[in-house]
């Protein structure tokens, strides 16, 4: 009889809390806000001007559409379990020749503040050589704080120092330690709902973003700040975990970097949750991006078979995303395993997509292992072949009123339409000088064209007031 009381007593509690999630879930919560002062920017680059949004799209300084396309590179990550490949000269080189204008470039709270309350200038000195590095070869960088599943190189993973965690097993399951079996870790698991749960933790994550931004406040190679890569909230429940705890911590810390360097675009992701769709709560007010990764039919179910409806929908659905939060939308990462035959039909049909929407993104990755690197840690292009895909030409800046097609890599060739009220300055196109041969480019409306090989870029000067399409080829 007394234990049928206790299991009736347990099952109305369970079901009590079941029904506060609900209603929490379905409470609609008030728009959160950033405060942006306004600050005039000194100085500029001309090859790498400043980037902000205006109007629903990344601008630079002459009020051109950027479209942001490269490779992730993690050199500066702590993964003690498969350290990754370095970074040199030689891969900046080689990027900016495919015609690329862009490294996500992974960074480390473990290595920004390894002692609790102390910030590691020289690990921050490393960073700051590589974006000058990545900046000297015409490549903006996104400085993204990077996690895996798994919490922190304590557990064989990348994120948080070893003081922020617990005593606990680390009790791994699955295969491989770079597997997902790092996510349901106990001593991960725990770190995790701390960290979320708590404002402690939070404090230095946030006070470490307020170092990294004074550092570059006044680089405009710098293309954004990715807060916090793919944010993994388990074990609390989807949606409620958006509403009260990453949205507003995405808030906090974005206003904290605003405070000392109101000038660089900020970025926010989707959740780490399969498939499921991010429940989006407003963030207004600041220079704000939307950059979450599409790994549908390559990490994340359903298998790719050819047919890119997956993908499609995927898309579709985080610019819906990206419309509520308000802002504009680029792929932080997508990828797929290049040792297997369907990966240059994968990378066709993906970026197909991509370019149907005007999409920027960054590949994983640019220098890894055969099965994803483009380049091995040896430093061999190991990829070659699949490079050509992924090399394809494309608008890199544009005025108002100029789009484009579809790239082709593999051919080389690119259609540009050029309304006759198309706005002012040169329109700038990535070509590849590492996989295609030198353009050529015809068009009625072009006063002139310049093909710079040195930085694998093409510039169109347009007549003012004039229209036309605009093909280059090969």
């Amino acid at each position: 009889m007394k234990r049928g009381r206790v299991r009736r007593g347990l099952g109305l509690a369970l079901l009590a809390l079941v029904a506060v999630a609900v209603v929490m879930a379905l409470i609609p919560l008030p728009a959160l806000t950033l405060r942006r002062a306004p600050s005039p920017i000194d100085g500029t680059d001309p090859a790498l001007p400043w980037l902000q949004v205006r109007d629903g799209r990344i601008q630079d300084s002459a009020g051109r559409t950027v479209l942001l396309r490269g490779f992730n590179v993690d050199a500066l990550v702590l993964y003690p379990d498969e350290p990754p490949a370095g970074f040199d000269e030689e891969d900046a080189r080689l990027i900016q020749r495919g015609g690329f204008n862009l490294v996500r470039l992974g960074i480390d709270w473990a290595q920004l503040e390894p002692v609790r309350g102390q910030i590691d200038q020289g690990y921050l000195d490393r960073v700051s050589r590589t974006v000058a590095m990545l900046n000297a070869h015409g490549l903006y960088a996104i400085l993204d704080m990077h996690f895996r599943l798994g919490w922190s190189p304590r557990y064989g993973a990348s994120g948080a120092p070893a003081w922020a965690t617990f005593p606990l097993p680390d009790v791994y399951l699955g295969k491989g330690r770079l597997s997902w079996g790092h996510g349901v870790s106990p001593a991960a698991v725990a770190a995790v709902t701390y960290f979320w749960l708590a404002r402690d933790w939070q404090r230095d994550f946030t006070t470490v973003w307020q170092a990294v931004a004074r550092r570059f406040s006044d680089v405009p190679g710098v293309a954004a700040y990715d807060i916090i890569n793919e944010p993994d909230g388990l074990p609390i429940p989807p949606v409620l975990f958006e509403k009260y705890w990453m949205w507003p911590f995405y808030q906090r810390v974005m206003q904290a970097v605003l405070d000392v360097d109101p000038h660089h675009v900020l970025m926010a992701e989707s959740i780490l949750f399969l498939n499921l769709d991010t429940v989006i709560r407003p963030l207004q007010g600041g220079n704000l991006v939307y950059g979450p990764h599409l790994y549908v039919g390559s990490l994340i179910p359903p298998s790719w078979t050819g047919d890119p409806a997956p993908q499609a929908d995927r898309l579709n659905e985080f610019r819906r995303e990206a419309d509520r939060l308000p802002a504009p939308l680029w792929v932080g990462e997508l990828g797929f395993d290049l040792t297997r035959p369907e990966a240059a039909g994968y990378a066709d049909a993906t970026l197909d997509l991509l370019d149907d929407r005007a999409l920027g993104w960054a590949w994983w990755q640019w220098r890894q292992n055969r099965w994803w690197g483009i380049r091995d840690a040896g430093g061999a292009l190991v990829n070659r072949e699949v490079l050509r895909h992924l090399a394809r030409p494309y608008l890199q800046a544009a005025p108002s009123g100029v789009r484009a097609s579809r790239g082709n890599g593999i051919a080389g060739a690119l259609t540009i339409e050029a309304a006759p009220g198309h706005g002012t300055g040169a329109a700038i196109v990535g070509w590849s000088a590492l996989t295609l041969p030198a353009p050529h480019v015809l068009g009625a409306c072009l006063r002139a064209s310049h093909w710079d090989a040195s930085r694998s870029q093409i510039v169109l000067d347009f007549q003012p007031g004039s229209g036309c399409t605009v093909r280059i080829s090969a």
